[in-house]
């Protein structure tokens, strides 16, 4: 078992590895389930039994596995997603973003006739989220869909009980997978689930799920168990960062989370995932991976749900640019020097957040 420490390790004088200079099709490709989220904000607690609150913001967009897809393309990833869409008003609003607003690739998704968009609703509260989802599982699987997944840099897949075998043949066209879970309805956590990291290059948890699939009680523990199964583990702790371990390189890391005045943390872990996946692609230390995977998420969640609140690098370069000029944040300027070297250089004014809802009947702007 690989031994943990808490101390953030030096990263070898090399990069970390990653796929060698071929000709791909995409330079990501993202595989789960779609939904569409309701998100409501501005309440300290849910409802109880018999009682209604009132809330001061609402917000609805694309969610589930969208949340990797659109950070990715808005990091300038060129991003292909194999998902299911119903023809309702979601599943077809779903498809119009993430196609015509996002430039996400959907060639490889497919719209189910009498098929029932997923629907979650997200009480974002306390700095967090619960949720309450009603949905089906698509009339095919994964497989079933997507078939041999194009030649691409990266892949992400979402793992359940249901093995999917198109993880082999990206794992043998030399991609990187990176693989997630989501909560269990079952609370069984059954281990046989990570089985399926034997092709994957990452796995990126939260805390909770990562100690369930364990079956520790200790963060630290579960990340050991998890090193020893895949060559990069990583595990979310929402506000409070993430610590990783990289075996191909030799490096782990424990990064603080940034400090955010938080609206939403819907999706946030997944737009983290996103974030170290455009890291990882571009070769950098496992702490700087993990920083700008951070640094995604923060920004995130200062708005409304998780594929329409992440940010492009004109959002980045803001934020740089105040912790630039800012004389108190000598250390938060150290540890993102990184930063001033990977910036576009042309994304002035580019900035922009989506509307956070279907939107009105006259085409005027989300309130």
């Amino acid at each position: 078992m690989t031994k943990i420490d808490s101390a953030v390790q030096r990263p070898p004088s090399a990069a970390p590895a990653c796929p060698a200079a071929v000709e791909v099709e995409v330079d990501v490709f993202v595989s789960g389930l779609l939904f569409f989220d309701i998100v409501f904000t501005g309440f300290n607690q849910p409802p109880s039994p018999g009682t209604e609150v009132w809330t001061e913001g609402m917000g609805s967009g694309p969610g589930g596995i969208a949340n990797f897809a659109v950070p990715l393309r808005r990091l300038g990833l060129r991003t292909s997603l194999a998902a299911a869409f119903g023809p309702d008003v979601y599943g077809e609003y779903c498809w119009e973003v993430l196609a015509e607003q996002e430039g996400v690739d959907l060639s490889r998704s497919r719209r189910f006739p009498g098929w029932h968009s997923p629907v979650t609703v997200s009480m974002a509260y306390q700095q967090d989220r619960a949720m309450v989802t009603h949905g089906h599982r698509p009339p095919v699987t994964p497989d079933e869909l997507i078939g041999r997944p194009p030649t691409c840099r990266a892949a992400v897949v979402s793992l359940d009980s249901q093995r999917q075998n198109w993880l082999a043949d990206a794992h043998a066209a030399d991609s990187l997978v990176f693989a997630d879970v989501g909560w269990d309805p079952s609370e069984a956590w059954r281990r046989d689930v990570l089985e399926q990291l034997e092709f994957c290059h990452a796995f990126t948890p939260n805390e909770t799920e990562a100690m369930h699939y364990t079956r520790t009680d200790d963060v630290r523990t579960a990340l050991s168990q998890l090193a020893d199964l895949v060559p990069v583990a990583v595990i979310t702790r929402g506000g409070h960062g993430a610590l990783a371990v990289d075996g191909s390189t030799g490096e782990v890391a424990d990064v603080p989370g940034l400090l955010t005045n938080a609206l939403d943390a819907t999706g946030a872990g997944d737009v983290f995932g996103a974030g170290l996946i455009v890291a990882t692609l571009a070769g950098w230390s496992l702490a700087d991976r993990l920083r700008f995977a951070n640094l995604t998420a923060a920004l995130s969640v200062a708005h409304f749900g998780g594929a329409l609140a992440a940010p492009g690098w004109a959002e980045i370069s803001q934020w740089w640019q105040g912790v630039r000029s800012n004389q108190r944040a000598g250390e938060l300027r150290g540890q993102y020097e990184f930063l001033d070297d990977v910036v576009p250089a042309d994304v002035a004014g580019l900035a922009r957040r989506a509307p956070v809802t279907i939107g009105f009947v006259d085409g005027a702007p989300a309130g």
